[in-house]
């Protein structure tokens, strides 16, 4: 799998990570410290700054050529994007994300004006500061974005959030017309401040995936197409018209938050649409444990795109047998050429503030065994 480096040059990279890492002990104190008005936003801003240039320090050590900022300076992988955008104000739903066994913080998203992209978006910020630290290295910087199809579904999650979106987008086409601008013009700024790589995070097509949630929502088959096809022209739309040399890459994910999950299911029932329609390059797909079903849908991954295999959990500290993994790409060698897959983790290690159940020593021994691994299958 070949993609370009911020060094000019084609390195070919066959290992790769999700981008959220641990929170340092030091950052969580400065963000609560924050959070009870003890220190300024300049003061937090600081340490995340300093904190984040340490975590891009060890990921060049580490061997990576995609590096991120840990997306140090959220506490959620998706809603602080969503804040970002004028006419989205953060909020409170009745009731967190439903995990297996668990139910996260209550924040939400909801409309309030118009949707429109702003020179202020912190993910914009954020990149901005990520290629200081890069500019004369030879890796890339990515950033992650959640996608334009997981802000619509925030966008109409319980009842306040449906009524203040009919309040402000009366005509459902200017809603798409709208958020796909925003999205289309943030991406824009991030490739005018140096950005190359962008991945859209997507729960809407992992949560597709699960079959036995949409028959206990009282939702057909039909239904699931509604929204498939709804999804994909929203991503679509935003995607549409960039850069020859702006790559665009999907992870899609079920669920992590605390080493937990949400949804359940193989890729086949998305496939068809995800795969065969959504203009991505690559296919960052979870494949760690039963959960993500078999290999067999990434035939319908068209000839040329990539896939990059998570067969390397994020949610737990043991580590995988090595020659299991070696196996499994080889498997999955089946369906997409060895050439156009990549091994990575299945997930980020900290998706939200809190983190998966891990140390950070543990989170590295993952990344080390990825590169590892990956080395002994494209040597």
């Amino acid at each position: 799998m070949t993609t370009a480096t911020a060094a000019k040059t084609q390195i070919p990279v066959h290992f790769d990570i999700v981008g959220s890492f641990l929170r340092p002990d030091r950052l969580k104190k400065a963000q609560a410290e924050f959070d009870n008005g003890e220190i300024t936003q300049a003061e937090l801003t600081n340490i995340q700054n300093d904190e984040i240039k340490k975590l891009v320090d060890r990921e060049i050590d580490a061997g990576l050529r995609y590096v991120s900022d840990g997306e140090f300076r959220r506490n959620w992988w998706h809603l602080d994007t969503f804040w970002g955008f004028g006419g989205i104000k953060k909020t409170f739903g009745e009731h967190g994300y439903l995990f297996h066994d668990i139910e996260t913080r209550k924040d939400s998203a909801q409309v309030d004006g118009k949707i429109h992209f702003t020179d202020d978006n912190p993910d914009l910020a954020a990149f901005k500061y990520l290629q200081s630290l890069i500019k004369d290295r030879d890796v890339q910087g990515r950033q992650s974005v959640p996608s334009p199809a997981q802000c619509y579904s925030e966008l109409v999650r319980g009842e306040a959030n449906i009524a203040a979106l009919n309040k402000f987008y009366p005509n459902h086409d200017d809603l798409i017309k709208d958020l796909t601008t925003a999205y289309h013009d943030l991406f824009l700024a991030l490739y005018e401040a140096g950005c190359r790589d962008i991945k859209l995070d997507d729960c809407t097509w992992g949560m597709l995936s699960d079959v036995d949630f949409w028959k206990d929502q009282n939702i057909d088959q039909k239904g699931t197409d509604e929204l498939q096809a709804e999804y994909l022209e929203l991503n679509n739309l935003a995607i549409q018209d960039l850069p020859e040399d702006l790559h665009i890459t999907t992870h899609i994910c079920r669920g992590n938050y605390a080493s937990t999950w949400a949804a359940t299911g193989g890729y086949a029932p998305v496939a068809d649409k995800l795969f065969g329609e959504e203009d991505v390059e690559s296919f960052y797909l979870e494949f760690d444990d039963d959960r993500s079903g078999d290999f067999s849908p990434l035939a319908k991954v068209p000839a040329g795109k990539n896939v990059v295999l998570g067969l390397v959990t994020s949610k737990k500290a043991e580590l995988e047998d090595p020659q299991v993994l070696i196996n499994r790409v080889k498997e999955a060698s089946q369906y997409v050429p060895l050439d156009h897959l990549a091994l990575s983790t299945q997930c980020g290690f900290a998706s939200t503030e809190e983190g998966n159940n891990l140390t950070e020593d543990e989170q590295w021994a993952k990344i080390k065994l990825v590169v590892d691994t990956a080395e002994k299958i494209w040597h």
